[in-house]
């Protein structure tokens, strides 16, 4: 905060709590994403969400792979939150297509592998030949589900 040239108190004062920080935090973080996603089609954005450059990005990365573990241990209005922009982004790749049935199944699917296969790597160590395979087998797997 000193950095920006604010005290602690000035900024928490424009929260109720930093629950609802947190809960804003997201909520911008999401809508960025999907405004960032919006024209991707499936394959397009898994390799762009599955690359290593992605991977690497951690301050500019996925509000889903950062927080959502702990999101789950965290207030209804956080949890609110996540739902709202996990569904977004399923709507966001559903690119206008209702997103109900087979396709929205393979779309949380896709999610869940990218987010997951994210994490993971994540956890190696940078150097490590496992890191890039867990990123290229969960590629290959969301690219050929969706006819890649």
């Amino acid at each position: 905060m000193s950095t920006a040239g604010f005290t602690h108190g000035g900024f928490y004062k424009h929260f109720k709590s930093k629950a609802d920080l947190m809960a804003e935090a997201a909520a911008f973080s999401f809508a960025k994403s999907a405004a960032e996603t919006s024209d991707l089609d499936m394959a397009t954005f898994a390799k762009q969400y599955l690359s290593r450059k992605h991977r690497d990005s951690f301050g500019n990365g996925c509000t889903m792979a950062a927080l959502c573990t702990d999101a789950g241990r965290q207030s209804e209005s956080i949890k609110e939150t996540f739902l709202a922009g996990i569904e977004g982004q399923l709507e966001t790749l559903a690119n206008g297509e209702e997103a109900t049935g087979e396709d929205r199944v393979r779309r949380i699917n896709a999610i869940a592998q990218a987010v997951g296969a994210l994490i993971l790597s994540r956890a190696c160590p940078d150097d490590s030949p496992l890191a890039d395979e867990i990123l290229q087998v969960c590629l290959e797997q969301i690219l050929s589900q969706h006819g890649a």
